[in-house]
């Protein structure tokens, strides 16, 4: 029963945020990458106050693998890097927290790209 719960959270706090992007998309004139970029920002906010880790306890992966978890680990990198190495590590640390996550994108975007012939969308 316990893990039907946390199934539960976690498609319920995923589903939300997807919810709330999709109603910015529907109802606003916002682009999507904007909204993107916000719910960035909102992780990288969250984390800085302290807030996503209670989130993250809560929720699990319902907050980050979306996009509000990449922002969380910049932000946790940028503050382990700044504690560690001063300015140079805040602009470093970042990165270097995301590296795998970014690289992976990369690797497997560019095979999808060899594998399949993209199109322009006809309006």
């Amino acid at each position: 029963m316990e893990i039907f719960l946390t199934y539960l959270k976690v498609f319920s706090v995923g589903g939300l945020i997807c919810l709330i992007g999709q109603i910015f998309i529907n109802k606003t004139e916002v682009t999507s990458a904007r909204i993107l970029v916000g719910f960035m920002l909102l992780g990288v906010v969250l984390e800085v106050v302290g807030a996503f880790s209670y989130m993250e306890d809560f929720a699990k992966a319902g907050v980050t693998v979306p996009i509000m978890g990449f922002g969380s680990s910049l932000a946790k990198g940028a503050l382990k890097g700044a504690a560690e190495n001063g300015l140079i590590g805040a602009i470093t640390g970042g990165m270097t927290a995301v590296a795998a996550g970014l690289t992976a994108a990369i690797v497997f975007g560019f095979i999808f790209a060899l594998l399949f012939k993209s199109k322009t969308k006809k309006l």
